[in-house]
């Protein structure tokens, strides 16, 4: 019955990300944030988002300290 349990946290925490990424990408802005880095040389591509993963992350941090006081 533990396992049965700790799988089904793992599937409600699955769909919970999911939202979130779902819902992240509907935010003006962000993911062009002024620390983005993005290069085009021809076909190829590169982008490292590095101030919306700085962004995200104190959000997420913040969130979490809250949640586990």
């Amino acid at each position: 019955s533990e396992f049965g349990r700790m799988l089904v946290t793992i599937g409600l925490l699955l769909v919970g990300v999911g939202l979130v990424v779902m819902l992240v990408g509907r935010i003006p802005g962000l993911g062009r944030l002024p620390g983005d880095i993005l290069i085009r040389r021809g076909n190829f591509t590169f982008y490292a988002p590095i101030a919306t993963m700085l962004l995200l992350s104190l959000v997420l941090t913040l969130l979490l300290n809250l949640f586990r006081r």
